[in-house]
């Protein structure tokens, strides 16, 4: 911390002091009343947590506009039968004895922990997720980090799928890339022998089937879409079994269309069939260009330099060439890697995600 040092402050011009001074320091000139001094802190907007919270309500629909919350945390208990929609990124949200409820939760920066919750449905997206005590929540689910499960059951889980205009910006403030989404990868921390806890959702699953659109006047008029083609989030299979025995690995390096590069091959690919499993944006060292790149490593030890590299793999019989030639077509001015034959192509998958689970300490 910083040291204050006091300075006597020197007199007024003609050798008065200032007229606060005159009155006694601290003092209304006026009045003669103490005055307290004003700090900067002090001139800050107060947080009211109640601004903040939603707590007891039964059969309501509530709800944040995008700017309200901002990154503060956010509580949410003893709710019933209730719709909430959290259209903003926080720090962290606890929700606490709630049954009955649809929920959205846009980006959040850290945590998300639901406690002896039952027969919710949701949209979250978060740094980490964490359930204890809960029974038969379903939950659509973009997670930066492996999502934990305890003394939990009847738990579903699917790929999140979202959009409205602000979400891109919410997801950047809340430090989350859009690529890194390990919603089906479920720890059950309190596993019993002979049953299981938790499973995935049918992947035909709408979204708006299980939260259903905001229908309060205030709350329409964040435009959501729940079009999967639309999603802020790529949607992938996770750990579905895949459809066929060939794979495909797509990088693209760092630079001012990374994204956008990204979200187009995934949409030329998925247009003609093939099927998205998983995606990353992970950093890379020289080393790491080594393991995963191998005989091409030289090639692209200079790109993995310049900031994160963003990974998918693609499945689907004849994947690799269509990937190839997609790439070749579409992106002639972008330097990427992709796998050249579909023998080396599940060890490139394996190479890399490897990797970025070790990176990521999966």
């Amino acid at each position: 911390m910083g040291c204050f040092f006091s300075r006597r402050r020197k007199p007024a011009q003609g050798g008065q002091l200032p007229l606060q001074q005159q009155a006694g320091a601290g003092q209304d000139a006026a009045s003669g009343e103490q005055k307290a001094p004003q700090y900067s802190w002090d001139l800050r907007a107060k947080i009211d947590p109640k601004d903040y919270t939603f707590s007891g309500l039964k059969n309501e629909t509530v709800g944040r506009l995008p700017g309200k919350v901002a990154g503060q945390q956010f509580v949410i208990q003893d709710c019933e039968n209730c719709q909430i929609y959290i259209f903003d990124h926080s720090a962290t949200i606890t929700i606490d004895d709630c049954v009955n409820c649809q929920i959205f939760l846009g980006p959040i920066k850290g945590s998300v922990f639901f406690r002896d919750c039952k027969d919710c449905k949701c949209v979250v997206a978060c740094q980490q997720f964490r359930t204890r005590d809960c029974r038969k929540l379903e939950v659509f689910l973009c997670c930066a980090t492996q999502p934990i499960i305890e003394s939990s059951t009847g738990m579903k889980f699917g790929c999140f799928q979202y959009y409205y205009p602000e979400l891109a910006l919410q997801f950047k403030d809340a430090g989350l890339s859009i690529f890194n989404n390990t919603w089906s990868n479920i720890h059950d921390f309190t596993p019993v022998s002979g049953e299981n806890n938790w499973g995935l959702l049918p992947e035909t699953a709408a979204v708006q089937e299980y939260v259903p659109l905001p229908s309060s006047e205030e709350l329409k008029a964040v435009r959501v879409s729940t079009d999967a083609t639309k999603s802020i989030i790529p949607i992938t299979r996770g750990r579905r079994q895949k459809n066929s025995d060939e794979s495909c690995l797509a990088v693209f390096f760092a630079g001012d269309y990374t994204t956008a590069n990204a979200r187009k091959l995934i949409d030329e690919m998925t247009s003609k069939g093939f099927q998205l499993v998983q995606t990353k944006e992970v950093l890379m060292k020289a080393e790491d260009a080594h393991r995963v790149f191998q005989q091409s490593a030289s090639e692209f030890i200079p790109l993995v330099e310049k900031g994160p590299v963003v990974a998918l793999e693609f499945n689907g019989d004849g994947v690799v060439e269509q990937c190839r030639s997609t790439v070749n077509e579409v992106f002639s001015g972008t330097k990427a890697f992709v796998s050249e034959s579909k023998a080396s192509a599940s060890q490139d998958v394996d190479n890399f995600y490897n990797f970025a689970d070790m990176q990521m300490g999966m």
